[in-house]
């Protein structure tokens, strides 16, 4: 279990490279990523981040799809021409979009709390649930290109959740995934494209 979970840890980083430069071959690794993670968290008893890797393999088919889509994109207010499929294409998040990610966090937290705490044997309920439910929401925005996924990111770093269940390799990864997300971040904003089409 110890040399899957090594490969996941690999998989998971060449993944993060792959988001920062929006190449769509990210869903790909994502789906092995995850897959292979469902089974070191369910031998590791994280029961909801278990849960959220099955979620991920399933909407990384959803974004690669979403992200190979042939379409014209025009950039925020210029008319210039549309950008090519190799530019880093972003939205940012409307105040009724963010209302509606807490709501659907806090919702998700409440009811995998619930789950985890009454009906398995999970030594950590509040925070399997706090993470999955962040991940839950966070993939979708990036499925969508919403920039201030990588916030998401940096806020549900389960570096502690790790180490309490002694899986010291997806540690390391989640420190990583940290530090990486704030360069993704910073990579989107600078060298991304701003729009406003909802179809991304």
């Amino acid at each position: 279990m110890q040399l899957l979970e090594y490969f996941g840890v690999l998989t998971g980083l060449l993944y993060l490279f792959l988001e920062i430069r929006q190449h769509r071959a990210m869903w790909v690794v994502g789906f092995l990523t995850s897959l292979v993670y469902v089974f070191v968290f369910f031998f590791s008893k994280i029961y909801a981040d278990m849960g959220l890797n099955i979620y991920y393999v399933a909407i990384s088919i959803y974004g690669f799809w979403q992200w190979t889509r042939r379409r014209e994109v025009e950039t925020a207010q210029n008319g210039e021409a549309a950008p090519s499929q190799e530019a880093i294409l972003y939205r940012n998040m409307t105040p009724l979009l963010f209302a509606g990610i807490c709501s659907a966090i806090l919702a998700l937290f409440a009811l995998l709390y619930y789950f985890l705490h009454y009906f398995t044997d999970s030594p950590i309920p509040a925070g399997d649930a706090f993470t999955t439910a962040v991940g839950i929401v966070a993939t979708w925005m990036l499925a969508r290109r919403i920039i201030e996924h990588w916030i998401f990111w940096i806020i549900v770093v389960s570096v502690y959740l790790y180490y309490l269940r002694g899986l010291y390799p997806t540690m390391f990864l989640y420190i990583c995934y940290a530090i990486l997300a704030a360069v993704g971040l910073y990579t989107w904003k600078k060298k991304g494209i701003r729009t406003h089409d909802s179809t991304l």
